[in-house]
């Protein structure tokens, strides 16, 4: 298990949070944290939040009540999520992930895992390159799983954001659920400032649905590299991967015509006629029949790069929207397979 989600050394108790993972968790009374009331579970919206669950679900409202009295609201997560990396231009968020040490190190988390990684990749059908990219991206290469109280995440999120408050409430609920079924103590569960957990940053509802026991311990734990290989390669294949397939190529583009083009998406839904009305070429690969989406980029001041995306590009977006996301883990994943290519060519000889 991952240092981050196991139990440090307990410190004296108060005894209600422990009554609090023991009844609802199944938890033993030593993997609970100090409680202090910060006011969540006299919230008005809490309390109807507390009490919706409880009625669907079959929990406690006293034992969630006294769950909540536990959290911390967290003002630094409301600063990070209204500045994602995200919104930086191409050429500066590029640099994050594009350097020699994560192209290096994803070489060697493949090396480390390539057992996994095959077997990921013939069973689910997905690129084991792309595998280790995505894991490389999120917390490279399970060195960064975040140093955030899932709890105190979700529920700041999920009370005081207001432009998605809803989306944040109901991963709350899906955590409470999730550490139910995982017997997981939620006090002491880590994560990213958005709830994310484990070597692949899943969110609770990704967990829940795509999450596999890939090493057959019986247990689906995403902070186990075996786990967390399996779970990434699931979700691309529900997502509707295609091993192999290309992903993105470069194009050219002459006059204004492609902006209503590029204005439709990450979605492959523009015949690849219409490319050639709009004055943007490709060199080297036969688009003839298939749709695709048009992707602009900032390169560097005022100059941009484009590039025609196929389906596969489409799903990289399924596990983070951004184009700029789902363009690095492809680039990634693209410099690692020439690394390890490279490392088993220059065994061989």
């Amino acid at each position: 298990m991952n240092k981050n989600r196991t139990v440090r050394v307990p410190t004296p108790l108060q005894g209600f949070v422990a009554l609090v993972s023991l009844l609802i968790f199944g938890l033993p009374a030593q993997a609970a944290s100090p409680a202090t009331s910060t006011g969540y579970e006299a919230r008005e919206d809490v309390r109807v939040f507390i009490d919706d669950l409880s009625r669907r679900e079959g929990f406690d409202p006293a034992d969630l009540s006294r769950l909540f009295a536990t959290v911390e609201r967290q003002d630094g997560i409301l600063k990070a999520i209204a500045r994602p990396a995200e919104a930086k231009p191409w050429y500066e968020y590029r640099e994050i992930f594009l350097t020699p040490s994560r192209i290096e190190g994803g070489a060697r988390f493949y090396a480390e895992h390539r057992e996994s990684l095959e077997r990921a990749s013939k069973e689910y059908g997905v690129d084991p390159e792309v595998i280790v990219a995505i894991i490389g991206v999120e917390t490279l290469y399970g060195t960064r799983t975040g140093k955030q109280r899932v709890l105190d995440a979700l529920t700041t999120l999920g009370f005081d954001y207001e432009p998605r408050k809803m989306f944040f409430r109901k991963e709350l609920e899906e955590f409470l659920l999730l550490s139910r079924e995982e017997s997981m103590d939620p006090p002491m569960v880590k994560g990213s400032y958005a709830g994310a957990m484990g070597i692949g940053q899943f969110i609770p509802s990704s967990y829940r649905a795509y999450a596999v026991d890939f090493d057959g311990d019986g247990k689906r734990d995403l902070w186990n590299p075996d786990d967390a290989i399996g779970s990434v390669a699931n979700y691309f294949s529900r997502h509707g991967w295609r091993n192999g397939e290309t992903v993105t190529v470069p194009a050219s583009v002459t006059g204004v015509g492609h902006r209503k083009l590029v204005e439709k998406g990450t979605k492959p839904a523009i015949p690849s006629e219409s490319l050639k009305k709009a004055g943007v070429v490709v060199e080297g690969v036969d688009l003839n029949g298939h749709k695709v989406a048009l992707l602009e980029y900032e390169s560097s001041g005022d100059e941009k790069e484009f590039w025609v995306g196929f389906h596969n590009f489409y799903v990289i977006t399924r596990y983070n929207r951004s184009q700029l996301y789902a363009m690095a883990v492809h680039q990634l994943s693209e410099e690692i397979a020439r690394t390890v290519e490279a490392s088993q060519k220059g065994e061989k000889e």
